[in-house]
Order: C-alpha cells, then structure tokens, then sequence
C-alpha cells in the first residue's frame, strides 16, 4: 500500500469512527444519567424503600409548558416534607381549554443535579402519553421517594431542598384517538 492509499483508508477510518460516536452519544449520554443521576435524571423503583430515617428533606414542585403546548399544568401542592425513605404522594394538574383533544408527554429532572440519583420515582404520569380531551381537567400523581443513601453521599448529604420539574410538550395524538377526532367532526 502507498502512502495515499494509507492516508486515504485513515481518513475514511476518522470519518466512520467520528460519525458512529456522534450515533451514539445520545443514548449512552441517557444511559450515563440514569446511572449517575446526572443532569437531574431520577431513578424508577418498583416499590418504596425498606428503610425510612428520622431526617426530613423539603420536596418543590415545578410545572412548565413548552412553548406553544396549549394546556394548563401546575402542581397541586408546591412543596412537601417527607422523611427520607417514605414514600410521597404529589398530585399536578393539567386542563386542556381548547376544543380539541391535545396529547403531551411528561420531561423531568430534579436539582440539584446530583440528588437525581437519590430520588426514585415508584409511580409518574409522565411514564406514559397523556391525552386530554377539550375541556378536561385531570391530577395526575406521582409516587416517589428519597433513597436513604443520600445521607451518604459526599455532596448530596447537606440537600435540604429537591426540587421536581415536569415540563409538558405536545405529541401526535395516538392513532385511536385521531380517527375518533375525524369521525367526530
């Protein structure tokens, strides 16, 4: 092989390597954060924790809407205090005040950042679509605890606060649903 021909296949070796990790960056950045906890992702749990500790910590509720996304969306409740370790039960509430069914899914994360891998959600609307016909007024729960290993983490042991953000965006409207809003009109 000539020198061209080396540098050429060396190239085309960067390129296709270069182009597999720009595919691949998204998925193994999620996986990252669900591991670590970084960037506020939450873990999922199927059950509550078997320990509960005498510490308390505050849990915030926020609620957004992404731009042009026509519901209304808020917290129920804004802040709870929960032992470390019991599971808690907080309510959001959406409303869709158009004539149409709108669909919306759920994105979260919690802060400080590095407390998401100690906040486990057992439970969460936002697990699922949501689809709100004209008019419809829903809560929707979200069943959660704080690991007790909080308590042991270098930084996450002085949290006093965790703040819960869900942000509502719109969807395409399941396939069931669309052929009942054609037939309809």
């Amino acid at each position: 092989m000539d020198g061209k021909t080396k540098t050429l296949f060396g190239t085309v070796g960067v390129i296709v390597f270069m182009g597999a990790m720009a595919w691949a960056s998204v998925p193994l950045y999620s996986l990252f954060c669900r591991v670590t906890g970084y960037g506020g992702t939450t873990n999922t749990a199927e059950a509550g924790s078997d320990e509960v500790l005498d510490r308390t910590i505050s849990v915030r509720f926020d609620a957004t809407l992404e731009k042009d996304m026509p519901w209304e969306f808020k917290p129920v409740e804004r802040e709870m205090e929960i032992r470390i370790g019991e599971t808690g039960l907080a309510f959001y509430e959406a409303y869709n005040p158009t004539d149409k069914p709108i669909a919306g899914q759920a994105s979260y994360n919690v802060a400080p950042f590095y407390a998401g891998q100690f906040f486990s959600k057992i439970d969460c609307f936002c697990f699922t679509e949501q689809v709100l016909q004209p008019g419809e007024r829903v809560q929707m729960p979200v069943s959660f605890f704080v690991d007790p290993a909080i308590v042991d983490h270098r930084d996450a042991k002085y949290v006093k606060h965790i703040t819960l953000s869900y942000t509502f965006y719109e969807i395409d409207l399941p396939e069931e649903e669309r052929q009942a809003s054609l037939t309809s009109n």
